[in-house]
């Protein structure tokens, strides 16, 4: 389940107005409803880097999809109580509660606007390639990510890196923002396709 941890890390964050990182991140707190988008995604291990990439939608409070369409289609969706994770190859579905699997992690950003102070220290952590980074480390140790670095360029939400607690790095780089989408509620509703093993977590 280290790709349903790593999803619900990148729904924390968002787009926002540019004015510093640090005041662009807590403007998106205080005023981003939904954001979607695609993303692409490369996590280097020490045995290996892996690539993929595919489309997100984002609907605060708790509602999320992230489809990945390369190198194999994936599904996950919080439904704002349930996690599933549809793995359409295996034919399997992994579901989870939603609010003990985000518990104190980064995602926690999206579902309490209280969760970036409460949780985070931010401090402006430089530009790289025209992208001003924050670096959000966490106030106690919470068994997941070792730091957050979210980048923004402009006004729009660019980059994110993360490192987790197994050392394993993580680069995304995300395109076509858009911070108004009006997607409605049935875009996070999942039903197990029939004939797929459903698995409880």
């Amino acid at each position: 389940m280290k790709r349903t941890a790593l999803i619900l890390t990148l729904v924390a964050a968002f787009s926002a107005a540019y004015a510093g990182g640090i005041d662009a991140l807590k403007k998106f707190n205080a005023d981003t409803d939904g954001i979607a988008g695609t993303f692409s995604q490369t996590v280097k291990s020490k045995k290996k880097t892996q690539t993929s990439g595919g489309t997100f939608q984002i609907l605060r409070p708790g509602l999320f999809r992230w489809e990945y369409t390369k190198p194999y289609k994936q599904t996950i969706v919080g439904d704002g109580k349930i996690i599933w994770l549809y793995d359409i190859d295996l034919k399997q579905v992994t579901k989870s509660d939603q609010s003990k699997a985000i518990g104190d992690s980064p995602a926690a950003i999206l579902s309490d606007k209280n969760a970036l102070d409460t949780s985070y220290t931010l401090k402006e952590d430089g530009t790289t390639d025209g992208i001003d980074y924050v670096l959000a480390s966490p106030k106690k140790n919470n068994g997941g990510y070792q730091y957050i670095r979210i980048g923004f360029k402009g006004d729009t939400l660019a980059a994110m890196e993360l490192k987790d607690g197994f050392g394993n790095q993580t680069a995304i780089r995300f395109s076509n923002i858009d911070t108004h989408p009006n997607p409605p509620r049935s875009a996070f509703a999942f039903t197990p396709p029939k004939g797929a093993d459903v698995l409880s977590q």
